[in-house]
């Protein structure tokens, strides 16, 4: 048995650090209207959750453009990422496919890198119910620009 009795707690990683800026970054933004959640943050891979409670069309289906919402955050976020300091990336372009309606729960987000330039990165978002069933999968480019 090991005694960890007086043993400090590690530092957070990189990582963590990086992760937990995000977070408090998105307080006042559409990001924190929306309910959205970071999970997993790198500039090849962001992941996050939303409900759908809130996010819902008349007939009570998840709206589509939260869909797209919560696609083009996962994504501008990896972007921002790959950017890194003294530039910016600006979502320059989105598609989105819907692919089936969710009514409760949440949905979750993967964004994966398909390309990661000096100039632009884009990304496959593929957004599931809590079911693992497609919801909807969608890509975005960002142009990366240097930041006066």
């Amino acid at each position: 048995m090991t005694d960890t009795h007086g043993a400090e707690s590690p530092s957070p990683s990189p990582d963590d650090a990086a992760l937990e800026a995000l977070r408090a970054s998105t307080a006042g933004t559409l990001i924190e209207r929306m309910g959205i959640t970071l999970d997993e943050v790198a500039p090849d891979r962001v992941t996050g959750s939303m409900p759908v409670l809130g996010n819902t069309q008349p007939a009570g289906l998840l709206h589509g453009g939260a869909s797209v919402v919560l696609a083009e955050t996962l994504g501008s976020i990896a972007a921002q990422i790959h950017a890194g300091a003294g530039r910016a990336a600006v979502g320059i372009e989105i598609n989105a496919t819907h692919h089936r309606g969710v009514r409760s729960g949440s949905v979750h987000g993967v964004a994966t890198a398909l390309h990661l330039g000096r100039t632009t990165a884009s990304y496959e978002i593929v957004v599931v119910d809590d079911q693992e069933r497609r919801v909807c999968t969608a890509r975005l480019t960002c142009m990366v620009l240097d930041t006066p």
